[in-house]
């Protein structure tokens, strides 16, 4: 791998839209923080960068069901996301905004540069229209069926059940899932860009160039793109929140988000370094590496290239580790069902506990596929990885160096093998820095490929090693009558336990702080980056240095902690005013048990899910009863879009007499829970059970 002066390293920056949850962190934020640490702590140069992305069709249509205006409304979320990484500790160098002044500048800078240049393409054409919102509809907010797999509910841009690329011309009977009305075209004018010019150039930069060194998820998702063949896309959007574009005739339009976003990472550098922000940039010295999410692959390595090569005169991305998507509990995360770990809620609920949430993450990194976070899996990986082996480790080593030696590091003697005992002892010794320096090379090689997961590892086996050498020798049984071979033993335990503390910093950095306190490294961890360079074991705690206070470093999670985090999950995420009793509706007439008895109740699976036209409430489901797949209408599509009902698990009324309506048949009901409010909930099993399970 070349050798660069200096590295550029970037996360995604979050839409300013709602909260974060362990799936964001997990996907970009954690992996890239992971991955800065370590350039720093080798002496690398290096910035981190982020902000938050506030334009776009998502933000206005947020800030108009909050009833506030779009930078109110971006405010609010900007302000918790940033407090929120903060408190996690995510390192980053500056966490910016894109409505900042300095990204408008840089950005139409961009588009004016592109544009003086005569790349882009100018086009007046239909595009769909939604009159009962006044907006025209980007790609993604527009659905319909897809003409390659029949899926009803694909996007404007993309099938997201078959994979294949589209454009909303393409969708069968195209629906807004603003209002959910039939769209209608209008003429308008746009700017495109040519990405089907570059691709030939991406051909050889991606396909040829980066095959080798790029990740299989990565390096499939662009050539598939690339081999698909590519289309001018559209870069300015009919809206009056965004950046501006900087033509006399783009009055009333603003900069796609997807062009304006990356250049993000640009202005944010400037705002960070606005004398010397060109070197991070433009010196072909300089490494640049965007971490992501899997669904911002293309973007990030064959949009927003093209863009910078357009522009001329900027680096390229040398890597973009992607990650793919980690679910929850054995199910996607959703936002709107509340099925998510929020992050200022651990933060809350685990006061000072972040570097177990690091080290959970990063065991399970979706790095090449999908991963799935259980609360279990955590206080399992916490209790007998963290406590047992990690904390074991260090809390046994301080305790009995505090016990023999006062907290003193004691002389590392030679020991001659005099006997059958001391031979043991030699060999242990030997087998441990032997296996103790593979781990620490295995561990280094692995971040350098960012697999994280595995030199976390590693990271580990260091402390895996070090309990077995100190179960080895037993140390507590030689204090009898050999004091010399006691202190040898401690003192290579006692640099196991400093080189853990550097070895850990990356993925723990907490715990890093703690074992240095503990060791009372304030005065000898100077020389600590020799481990990074030399990629082995070093001396961190020199003979006779006093050590600080031996304390735990982990806790063992309770059952209790772990049943009130998946209730949670369970409960909806509302504030409930409290209602009159007069609010709740009466009891119907009694019925006997022979009348409950002729229902037949089962829970089904929705398979598919559509608006009926001409009706503001219904929606058609295809339901897998587990005998069959039928055709149920139900009142919900005030409170539920069709995307959010697909693969839902729903209780129905089974043999409910068939009922026309709107010229369709109805093969059953839906039950639901209605609040005093009206708002409406399915009604739904605690767990995952087969279609045609029966309610009794």
């Amino acid at each position: 791998m070349k050798n660069f002066k200096r590295h550029t390293i970037t996360a995604a920056l979050p839409y300013a839209n709602g909260p974060l949850h362990i799936g964001h962190i997990a996907g970009a934020y954690l992996p890239a923080d992971t991955y800065v640490r370590y350039l720093r702590l080798k002496g690398e140069d290096v910035v981190f960068i982020c902000g938050s992305d506030e334009h776009g069709v998502a933000i206005t249509l947020g800030a108009k069901k909050e009833g506030v205006t779009p930078k109110a409304f971006v405010d609010k979320y900007h302000s918790l996301m940033k407090k929120a990484f903060g408190d996690f500790g995510i390192s980053f160098d500056i966490y910016s905004r894109t409505s900042n002044p300095v990204h408008y500048e840089t950005a139409q800078e961009f588009f004016k540069n592109i544009y003086d240049k005569g790349i882009f393409l100018e086009e007046t054409s239909d595009q769909y229209y939604d009159e009962q919102e006044g907006i025209f509809l980007a790609d993604r907010y527009i659905i319909g069926t897809c003409p390659k797999c029949g899926n009803p509910n694909a996007y404007g841009d993309q099938c997201e059940k078959c994979g294949t690329s589209l454009s909303p011309r393409e969708l069968i009977n195209p629906r807004s899932t603003v209002s959910g009305k039939t769209p209608v075209l209008k003429p308008t004018k746009h700017w495109y860009f040519p990405l089907d010019k570059y691709e030939s150039w991406l051909k050889e930069w991606i396909v040829e160039g980066h095959k080798d060194d790029w990740k299989t998820n990565v390096y499939g998702q662009c050539k598939s793109w690339i081999d698909q063949g590519l289309q001018p896309r559209s870069i300015t959007r009919d809206l009056d929140w965004g950046v501006p574009v900087p033509l006399k005739d783009g009055k009333g339009k603003v900069l796609y988000v997807w062009f304006d976003a990356p250049i993000g990472y640009i202005s944010a550098t400037k705002e960070l370094k606005p004398n010397d922000w060109k070197k991070y940039w433009q010196d072909p010295e300089s490494r640049l590496i965007h971490f992501i999410g899997k669904d911002n692959i293309v973007f990030h390595c064959v949009i927003f290239p093209s863009i910078l090569k357009a522009a001329g005169g900027y680096v390229l991305p040398d890597n973009v580790p992607a990650n793919e998507f980690l679910n929850l509990e054995g199910d996607k995360i959703s936002t709107s069902r509340n099925h998510a770990v929020w992050l200022h809620e651990y933060l809350q609920d685990f006061p000072g506990r972040r570097d177990e949430l690091r080290y959970m993450l990063t065991s399970i990194s979706p790095e090449t596929k999908d991963a799935d976070f259980t609360w279990k899996d955590y206080q399992s990986k916490v209790n007998s990885e963290l406590v047992a082996i990690l904390g074991n480790f260090v809390n046994r080593v301080m305790v009995l160096t505090w016990k023999y030696f006062d907290g003193k590091v004691p002389s590392a003697h030679e020991l001659p093998a005099t006997d059958d005992r001391r031979k043991k002892i030699l060999n242990k010794y030997n087998q441990a820095h032997t296996d103790l320096n593979t781990s620490v090379k295995d561990m280094i090689a692995a971040l350098d490929d960012f697999r994280f997961r595995e030199s976390q590892f590693h990271m580990m086996n260091l402390c895996r090693i070090g309990n077995k050498f100190l179960a080895d020798t037993e140390p507590w049984k030689l204090a009898k009558d050999d004091m010399e071979a006691v202190g040898s033993i401690l003192n290579y335990a006692l640099t196991v336990v400093g080189n853990i503390a550097i070895a850990c910093e990356p993925f723990l950095p907490d715990t890093a702080k703690n074992i240095k306190s503990q060791l009372n490294s304030s005065a000898i961890d100077a020389s600590w980056k020799e481990f990074w360079k030399k990629q082995q074991l070093i001396d961190p705690v020199p003979q006779n240095h006093q050590l600080g206070k031996a304390e735990l470093l982990f806790k063992n999670i309770e059952d209790e902690e772990i049943d009130k985090q998946v209730a949670k999950l369970k409960k909806p995420k509302v504030v409930e005013e409290q209602k009159s009793e007069s609010a709740v509706k009466p009891l119907k007439a009694q019925v006997t048990i022979d009348d409950f008895s002729k229902l037949d109740i089962r829970v089904g699976k929705v398979l598919a899910a559509e608006k009926m036209e001409k009706s503001d409430k219904l929606l058609k489901l295809t339901v897998d009863t587990g005998v069959d797949q039928r055709t149920v209408l139900s009142g919900i599509a005030k409170h539920y879009s069709p995307e959010e009902m697909v693969g839902k698990q729903v209780t129905l009324i089974a043999n409910l007499a068939p009922r026309k309506m709107m010229g369709i048949e109805s093969q059953g009901m839906i039950l639901m829970a209605e609040d005093a409010d009206g708002k409406l909930r399915l009604l739904q099993p605690n767990e995952v059970v087969n279609p045609g399970s029966t309610v009794s």
